[in-house]
């Protein structure tokens, strides 16, 4: 169970912090809600304490953890279907884990793309949502801004790794 002024990462709307655990009646049953507020866009949600585990709803990962990701982030393997609907619908699958690595492989697989040939609507979409999910939980994890963050994320989506041995 989390506690007002947690912050917490929804997996397809990104981190934010409890704001609130409020009670409401809902066709006649009384249920407890988080009340999740997003900094970035004033998104505000209630989130059903019974159901967060179920949605995805974690604590967001530590400084560290941040670090870690961004020096991963080049070497991480990426496959992507040819099949438009069938990559998307593997992409929505890792969007809706919540593991931001999985978000990454997103965010680098579509960027790739991208540059490569062009997206689609829907997946020029889902490449900048996936990119405000990732964001908007480094810069809470480092303490830092958007801008930086954004920078800093598009540098590590376009470093190629090393070549081994």
């Amino acid at each position: 169970m989390f506690s007002i002024g947690d912050l917490v990462v929804h997996p397809m709307h990104g981190a934010g912090v409890i704001d609130d655990i409020v009670q409401e009646k809902v066709a006649g049953t009384t249920k407890e809600y988080y009340v999740f507020k997003m900094p970035m866009g004033g998104l505000v949600l209630k989130i059903p304490v019974a159901n967060s585990d179920v949605i995805g709803i974690r604590k967001i990962i530590s400084e560290a953890e941040a670090e870690a990701l961004f020096c991963a982030i080049p070497t991480l393997e990426i496959q992507a279907n040819s099949n438009w609907n069938k990559r998307y619908q593997e992409n929505m699958l890792r969007l809706k884990s919540g593991n931001l690595y999985e978000v990454a492989r997103v965010v680098k697989s579509l960027m790739g793309r991208e540059s490569r040939r062009g997206l689609s609507t829907g997946e020029r979409k889902m490449l900048h949502n996936a990119k405000q999910i990732m964001i908007s939980e480094l810069v809470m994890a480092g303490k830092t801004d958007h801008k930086h963050v954004e920078e800093r994320l598009d540098r590590a989506m376009l470093q190629r790794s090393a070549p081994q041995g």
